[in-house]
């Protein structure tokens, strides 16, 4: 037997009034998920225990199988790993995001999703202007990027808020606060000076996109926790395919191996029918892969109704409909999201997501559609989260 998680991360979310009261997934169409849903277990699955940050890092350790009340201690840590950056003594790292602050307000988390290669030009500016021995920015994808601090341990007992959290809102109360918080403050406010003349803003400012005008910390933690292997805890060698650091430092953690699959990235410009051909030739080396797509996250952060129904649709289309078609009879298969990315706040919300099981051993249990309104009428829920994983393989 072989296995498959697909997430969809942030797909799930709230009815939309403008919409006639549906979710984007109501809203999509999804033809292969139509096939498979009646012929599975649907139901709902709490990823983010109650109280703790409904963060991917958090989630995603638990469609992962790992408790995030034990092993989670902070997402700037998992995602450094990924990078390869070593977090060593009196040292914490901070996610640091490249965006746009118009007039006070936070116009934009992501800079207008600014390139790799215009933000490694900026992160260069900022090391060369901010750094030093004890501050250093390391670049990462796109927006994402880690600032690393040593001698610095207090920042951690700073109080930050994600910027993807406060769309369109004036920044002044968001902006690190309590203990800690000031040597954070200051980085941001000087980074304002050294981005603002920068030849990067100055081109995009020309073609109309959204210029980075300020780094932007959170998500500190110190080095990511030691963390039993998966093969250790769940017996079958695993792989993933994600282009975001968070997801790849998650398996590196554990011991699931990354693929590197040209064309796979975090938007609509995702190659996703070859990231699904990719990670199901995995399985001829491995045992189960995990297929993360970052796209419908995106698009709910950016409040795109259009584009996060169309992201869902190019899943169904050229991933889940190989799924279906893959060796039928001897794949199992779990489909989730890991947390709602309502559009109307833009934002991660914990609320329980729905999942199906699809594949030899389970069983049919009525469901019509894969949607949060059908999940919730299965009377199927899972709590922990976690637990979901064992589910999968039969281990629980």
């Amino acid at each position: 037997m072989k296995y498959c998680v697909l997430i969809i991360d942030g797909a799930a979310g709230l009815p939309l009034p403008e919409r006639g009261g549906k979710t984007c997934l109501e809203l999509a169409h999804t033809p292969n998920l139509d096939v498979m849903t009646p012929e599975g277990s649907l139901g709902l699955v709490r990823t983010v225990p109650l109280g703790m940050e409904p963060s991917s890092a958090a989630a995603c350790m638990s469609v992962f199988g790992y408790d995030p009340q034990v092993y989670y201690q902070g997402r700037a840590g998992i995602e450094a790993k990924s990078m390869g950056i070593p977090i060593g003594a009196g040292e914490v790292v901070f996610r640091c995001n490249l965006v746009s602050v118009r007039d006070g307000r936070m116009r934009d988390y992501s800079a207008g999703h600014i390139t790799t290669d215009e933000a490694q030009s900026l992160i260069d500016a900022l090391n060369a202007s901010l750094g030093n021995d004890r501050i250093v920015f390391y670049p990462g994808v796109s927006y994402r990027h880690i600032c690393k601090l040593k001698g610095y341990e207090e920042t951690l007992l700073a109080n930050c808020t994600p910027p993807h959290d406060i769309p369109g809102k004036p920044i002044a109360k968001f902006l690190p606060r309590g203990r800690g918080s000031d040597l954070l403050r200051d980085l941001m406010e000087r980074s304002e000076a050294v981005l603002r003349e920068h030849p990067v803003n100055i081109e995009r400012e020309a073609r109309g996109e959204a210029p980075a005008t300020m780094l932007w910390l959170f998500w500190g933690s110190s080095q990511a926790p030691d963390m039993p292997a998966f093969r250790q805890v769940y017996g079958l060698e695993a792989t993933v395919t994600s282009a975001v650091d968070v997801i790849r430092g998650l398996a590196q953690m554990v011991g699931v191996g990354v693929l590197d699959i040209t064309g796979v990235t975090d938007g609509m410009d995702n190659d996703f029918a070859t990231q699904a051909i990719g990670a199901l030739a995995a399985l001829e080396r491995y045992d189960l892969v995990i297929i993360h797509v970052e796209a419908t996250d995106e698009a709910g952060h950016s409040g795109s109704i259009d584009e996060k129904v169309e992201a869902i649709q190019r899943v169904d289309r050229e991933i889940v409909r190989q799924l279906r078609s893959w060796r039928r009879g001897s794949l199992r298969v779990l489909v989730m999201p890991d947390h709602p990315t309502p559009i109307k706040t833009q934002t991660h919300s914990p609320e329980p997501v729905p999942f199906l099981l699809w594949g030899p051993g389970f069983v049919a249990n009525g469901a019509s559609r894969f949607t949060e309104a059908e999940a919730g009428k299965r009377g199927l829920f899972i709590d922990p989260g976690y637990s979901i994983m064992g589910r999968l393989i039969g281990k629980s």
